[in-house]
């Protein structure tokens, strides 16, 4: 079994062990940097590059949270607490190096050690790539939850897969995305911690052979799964968590005997097949190959932390009886789900316990988040698939689906349709495992991200369940870190918040609400404005250093970044960007406001609706930003890349948040929290969150448009006629036929032939045309009140204001209160900066 490299209780008192903890004067820090750049990058002062400087930084500020690492290592193990596995395919981390920072209160004295030594903070610090382990709010919140886990004390380790080239990186071609590979470990990646004594191993294919009562996997394919650890740190505590990452090694780097045969790519073919697994997130799925990639993934990263988590487990005990009491297994959506069979295979395999004491463990182990309502979405496999790929399991599900089964059948007088509806199989046509039923029936809890999506899951897509066990479904609205999305994405709003109502809101949000007794205080509008304005240039300097257009800093920042979906109605955006731009050309005076409209976000690489609405936002932009008839009164630009150091930009510039999903389909969104905690106003639909920002921060501060989720359903019983909309809306129809006829596209005049016809004869699913007209009415709202300045920047204050309960650490303190039952490690009392 490997070792844990952090903590071994039976050395503990070995021997006295000596060391020096790192100081953290601008003296000592100056000196570690130089000591780091010389004796751990192997660079002379005169012959290092920009980025050595960076690593030198970033390997002085790790040693700062090592000793604190083991720390809270040790005292996990010594109160022998419960600990939470928080299983998730994607952390979107963002850049370390400044969140480190924050975390140790250190940027300043940081910072002018660097100075110290010739080397600008700002010179190195923007050289840190994002880590490549996310695409979007999945795998953001999941980043923040670990942040509010370590400041909130909780004993826990997110466990996911280190892609090497993560998704993709998104450049924009001839206004196409184009998807390259996101080198983001090119330069080596000073924060992570190799751990090559930490392997497991991991099957795939083979066949079962029983042995009386018990199973064996034999003749499997296998790959070793290599562990790296990250430090988390907390804020204003000298707690911390581990993210602990997958790599997949191959079991035989070369086959030496084919190689010395001159025959070199097959030296290595199994090397690279093996090791495909951790190459890229989410690979593309519209092949049989792709799909069974992904499959291969998310087993391999469950394997290995379901073995490793039990590892942990059996150091201090010597049975089963307390797992469910030490040990928290969180599912992150369907991607993890294969935990479960993969704990059953291995409490029944390998530990040989009965099947009942088995399934009791799992469902006092395992807690699932629903992050979707749209049923095409919630993940199946092929029962063909996963009995070929994973054998073992696909019988284990089978089980389990029997025993549910028959219980239901005693219970409910052998209701065969409420079987056939519930069933861990769905037998219409091929046959496939439902991912999401199974997560539902193991858990002991199963939540919502945001009080509105909790009561449609209960009302939809598990109905039939949340009528087997309405206590089993809660509510946990989703959060976002203050430390990230306010201290460090915002200074300016920050230093302004630090003024008026002190440092506190960093680690208790609801110290926010103290602004609300300020909402008519001159000065600190006037303050908010200035902070503002300063965000809005440094995004506008970004624009024209990096994408060569000049947007006017005295315009309206509309901003919509997210992942690029139809359900997310970026298209409805682009329909309201044209209608303006017709206005402003063919009705000259119409529009008094300027605006800058500002578009990012990737979309699946299999994707092509989604990637022809990015080319489409990309030809409307060309168009628009160079006709001279515009000119400052619009302009519209599409960021390519998004990242979250990208939203830390763009975010804290933005004036309008354009939150315009089609009700009921967002489960909770958390970029509409981000852009009302740095000031911006929301224009949104009664959807996710947004319902309980609306509460938040008062119906006067936000503007609400479009059907909502009852009328929504009603629209389709009633035969929704999309065309009825066009032919009844002359300047609706107008801007369609603008976008089919070439206007945007006079090279390619057909090039949108396909988004006309999806709205106006294939149903407009997500009913953009339907809100349109409210949509278009709602934006002269929002035009009008941004021509009083003054009252715009109070409604953005008490947006600010209206921000608490929308942290993180309160989603979390209620996980571990309500779902969890962990309690905060207790900590050595050393003082903390």
């Amino acid at each position: 079994m490997p070792q844990d490299p952090l903590f071994n209780p039976a050395q503990t008192h070995a021997r006295a062990f000596q060391f020096d903890a790192p100081a953290k004067d601008v003296a000592s820090l100056k000196r570690a940097i130089a000591n780091k750049l010389m004796f751990t990058v192997g660079k002379d002062p005169g012959a290092a590059q920009p980025v050595d400087w960076l690593h030198a930084a970033a390997y002085a500020v790790r040693d700062q949270l090592v000793e604190r690492w083991m720390q809270t290592t040790r005292a996990k193990a010594a109160q022998d607490v419960k600990n939470v596995y928080y299983l998730s395919m994607e952390f979107l981390i963002g850049r370390t190096f400044s969140n480190a920072l924050i975390a140790l209160n250190l940027k300043v004295s940081v910072s002018q050690a660097l100075a110290e030594l010739g080397v600008s903070m700002d010179s190195i610090i923007d050289l840190e790539p994002d880590a490549a382990l996310g695409n979007g709010g999945l795998g953001r919140l999941a980043a923040c939850f670990l942040d509010s886990m370590a400041t909130l004390e909780l004993p826990g380790y997110g466990y996911g897969i280190r892609y090497d080239y993560g998704m993709f990186r998104q450049t924009i071609v001839d206004g196409r995305q184009i998807e390259v590979p996101d080198h983001w470990l090119a330069a080596g990646n000073p924060w992570e911690f190799p751990r090559p004594e930490v392997r497991y191993r991991v099957q795939f294919g083979g066949h079962v052979v029983q042995h009386g009562d018990r199973h064996e996997w034999v003749d499997t394919r296998d790959v070793s799964a290599m562990a790296y650890d990250t430090i988390v740190p907390g804020y204003g505590t000298q707690a911390t968590n581990t993210l602990r990452l997958w790599s997949a090694k191959a079991t035989e780097e070369i086959d030496l005997f084919a190689f010395n045969q001159g025959n070199y790519f097959a030296a290595v073919a199994r090397k690279n097949h093996s090791e495909n697994v951790s190459r890229v997130l989410y690979p593309d799925d519209s092949t049989q190959s792709g799909r069974e990639l992904r499959l291969h993934q998310e087993y391999f990263f469950v394997c290995a932390s379901v073995q490793d988590l039990l590892h942990r487990y059996l150091r201090q005990h010597s049975d089963f009886n307390q797992l469910a009491a030490k040990v928290s297994i969180h599912l992150n959506d369907t991607h993890p789900v294969l935990a479960i069979p993969e704990l059953m295979r291995l409490l029944l395999d390998v530990h040989h316990l009965p099947w009942g004491d088995a399934w009791r463990l799992c469902q006092g182990v395992f807690s699932y988040t629903n992050h979707t309502l749209m049923r095409e979405a919630l993940e199946t496999w092929p029962v063909e698939m996963l009995g070929r790929v994973l054998p073992r399991h696909l019988q284990i599900i089978f089980e389990i689906n029997t025993d549910f089964l028959s219980r239901l059948a005693e219970e409910h007088d052998h209701d065969v349709e409420l079987m056939r509806r519930v069933s861990l199989i769905d037998e219409d046509g091929d046959r496939r495992v439902r991912m999401a039923y199974l997560a539902v029936l193991a858990s002991h809890s199963v939540n919502g991200v945001s009080a509105l999506h909790s009561e449609l899951m209960k009302q939809s897509i598990f109905a039939d369940f949340a009528a087997l066990w309405p206590a089993r479904f809660n509510n946990k609205t989703n959060g976002i870190t203050p430390r990230r999305w306010l201290a460090q994405a915002n200074p300016a709003l920050s230093a302004v918040l630090d003024k008026a109502i002190g440092q506190d809101w960093r680690r208790d949000l609801s110290a926010l609400e103290t602004l609300k007794g300020r909402m008519n205080d001159s000065g600190l509008i006037e303050e908010v404005q200035r902070a503002k304005r300063v965000n809005k240039e440094r995004f506008a300097s970004w624009v024209q250093q990096n994408m060569g257009v000049t947007v006017p800093v005295n315009a309206m920042f509309d901003v919509q970044v997210k992942r690029i979906h139809e359900y997310k109605r970026q298209l409805l955006n682009v329909l309201h960007v044209v209608t303006r731009y017709l206005r402003i050309i063919e009705r000259p005076g119409t529009v008094q406001v300027p605006r800058v409209v500002v578009f990012a976000g990737k979309a699946a690489s299999a994707y092509h609706m989604a990637k022809l609405i990015i080319e489409l936002i990309n030809d409307v932009a060309r168009v628009v930003n160079a006709d001279p008839c515009v000119g400052d009164m619009l302009k519209v630009v599409f960021v390519p890349n998004y990242s979250v150091s990208l939203a830390e930009l763009i975010i804290p510039a933005a004036d309008l948040s354009e939150q315009i999903s089609t009700a009921g389909t967002e489960a909770s969104g958390t970029g509409n929290m981000k852009l009302s905690l740095n000031g911006a106003l929301t224009i949104g639909t009664l959807d996710g969150a947004n319902v309980e920002i609306l509460n938040s921060v008062g119906a006067d501060n936000i503007f609400i448009f479009g059907n909502s989720t009852p009328e929504v359903a009603a629209l389709r019983a009633a035969g929704y006629q999309p065309r009825n909309i066009v032919d009844a809306t002359p300047e609706l129809m107008r801007t369609l036929e603008a976008i089919r006829d070439g206007r945007f596209s006079p090279e390619e005049p057909q090039r949108y032939q396909s988004i006309y016809d999806s709205l106006v004869n294939g149903g407009d699913h997500y009913l953009l045309l339907a809100d349109y007209s409210g949509y278009v009415a709602t934006q002269e709202q929002v035009d009008a009140l941004y021509l009083t300045p003054a009252l715009w920047a109070r409604k953005a204050l008490r947006n600010v204001a209206g921000m608490g309960p929308f942290s993180s650490d309160r989603t979390i303190a209620e996980y571990a209160a309500q779902i969890w039952r962990t309690q905060p490690v207790i900590l050595p009392d050393v003082a903390v900066p």
